[in-house]
């Protein structure tokens, strides 16, 4: 997606250099948000103001939403005939894989860094709680057939509650 958006922005149309460019990805990766979003609110402020701001982020987002509706109104009407049925379990590795793929990029570099930097328990323990929490994940979409949106929620969740968990314990363990 990026290689796109700077070949657009930077090569063909000239709107913000290079260097303004990696600045907005920086800024755009750190900002909460999608990178197409902060991009796009970056672009159209840079080019329209308000209304470059509303126009660049209808084009960033609705493209997405109009086809995943479309294709969320057409399921829900042939979700019951077998070769949809097949399909959607053909499908469901590849979401696995999607969602396994990253996980275990991650997964190498925190191990190398590791490695490097020796790191102490509590950063084994995190290592340790990310790599179950994505096992179950996988397992959970792929061999169960959980919907994938329920895993994400679930897992946000609990981690929520485990950071919480955590929290409070160091706040005890600091009081003693």
């Amino acid at each position: 997606m990026l290689p796109l958006i700077q070949r657009e922005i930077v090569e063909r149309k000239h709107w913000i250099s290079e260097e303004e460019f990696v600045n907005m990805i920086a800024l755009a990766q750190a900002a909460p948000g999608l990178i197409a979003v902060n991009s796009a609110i970056f672009i159209g402020w840079r080019c329209g103001g308000w209304k470059g701001v509303l126009g660049a982020v209808l084009g960033a987002v609705l493209p997405s939403f109009v086809i995943i509706l479309t294709i969320a109104m057409i399921f829900s009407e042939w979700k019951n005939y077998p070769a949809v049925e097949a399909i959607f379990k053909g499908i469901r590795p590849a979401v696995v894989a999607l969602i396994v793929a990253p996980l275990v990029g991650m997964a190498k570099r925190e191990i190398v860094s590791k490695k490097a930097a020796k790191n102490s328990e509590p950063q084994t323990i995190n290592n340790a709680w990310f790599l179950l929490v994505s096992l179950v994940a996988a397992l959970l979409i792929w061999l169960v057939g959980v919907n994938p949106v329920w895993v994400i929620l679930a897992t946000i969740i609990l981690t929520l509650i485990v950071l919480r968990i955590k929290s409070k314990i160091c706040n005890l363990n600091s009081k003693i």
